[in-house]
């Protein structure tokens, strides 16, 4: 008889939908610790425009891949998968259940579909012709292109990030298949762990009001202040990290080319784009169990109705004393 796999809890949702609230709560309940899933909350020094979790909102559960790499040291899907799996693996050695909370699609398909990045094919040379073409012809060329050849992976992909169209289009050339091909390839083999994954799930008028709260919060708290920050510590623009949603937005502001109230607007919608990103990315997996959130629900309403959901698959973890 094939021995059970090792459980782990998947919590995922957009921007603003309160998983920071809801995981720290079933961590406690669950005898649990958490691993972020969140491709910006891994940057030290930035706070605010990250909505990095906070010690007080912590309560005791410890928290990793958080606060953890410099806004200027490369940080790949690979490295964070490496990462997280070392994570999962010293909280299942203390009895513990592991919790991935996030909203970074990629991060959590690199752990819960068996990619293997150590395999995938890549050429250089390619990917610099590709990034010439880019600039001769406009990255929209380029993903009418994808869009052409791979038009499944090019549902999944932002018209905006040529670093994975530029990849998709490179795999094509390589290979003669499409990326989609080798995704649902890897979707066939096996996982080291057994993924319980619950969704947030939030009528959009209340998650974009949510969003623009937040967004006003932020500014209050300070956000202004530690974008000047970040630049004044020698940190450039064009770093990965300061092309995060809460971050570029500011830039026109701060170089004098914008009010900041127009820049304010900006955050919003853009903030309020990326979630619906990523619940067109969450709504393509059909192994994510979603729960109906409202601002009526009580956090203690929310736990009940997630182990509701959530415990048929967990068990035996048991809830702690």
């Amino acid at each position: 008889m094939e021995a059970k796999k090792p459980k782990v809890l998947v919590v995922v949702g957009p921007t603003a939908s309160g998983k920071t609230a809801l995981g720290v709560a079933l961590a406690q309940k669950l005898n649990g610790e958490i691993i972020s899933a969140d491709s910006m909350q891994i940057y030290k020094y930035m706070n605010i425009g990250t909505a990095k979790v906070t010690l007080e909102e912590m309560q005791g559960v410890p928290h990793y891949l958080v606060d953890c790499v410099s806004p200027d040291e490369e940080f790949s899907v690979a490295k964070y998968k490496a990462a997280a799996l070392e994570a999962i693996e010293a909280i299942l050695s203390k009895g513990k259940l592991p919790i991935i909370i996030g909203g970074t699609g990629l991060y959590i398909n690199s752990l819960t579909l068996p990619w293997d990045f150590q395999k995938k094919d890549s050429d250089e040379i390619i990917r610099w012709r590709l990034t010439a073409e880019a600039e001769v012809l406009g990255k929209e060329a380029l993903f009418e292109r994808l869009k052409t050849i791979d038009p499944a992976t090019a549902q999944i992909v932002h018209p905006n990030n040529l670093n994975r169209i530029i990849r998709a289009l490179e795999i094509y050339e390589l290979t003669g298949k499409p990326k989609s091909h080798f995704d649902e390839e890897t979707k066939k083999q096996g996982v080291p762990y057994d993924y319980v994954m619950l969704g947030l799930d939030w009528d959009r008028e209340t998650l974009y009001d949510r969003i623009n709260r937040r967004v006003d919060l932020m500014i209050a708290e300070g956000l202004i202040d530690e974008t000047k920050m970040l630049v004044e510590r020698g940190y450039d623009w064009n770093l990965t990290a300061l092309k995060a949603i809460g971050y570029k937005e500011l830039k026109p502001y701060l170089e004098g080319t914008s009010t900041l109230a127009e820049a304010v607007t900006i955050l919003k919608r853009d903030s309020r784009h990326y979630a619906k990103r990523q619940m067109t990315w969450f709504r393509k997996d059909d192994r994510i169990q979603w729960l109906k959130m409202n601002e009526t629900r009580t956090v203690q309403t929310q736990i009940e109705e997630s182990l509701n959901l959530i415990m048929p698959q967990l068990e035996p973890i048991n809830e702690s004393e």
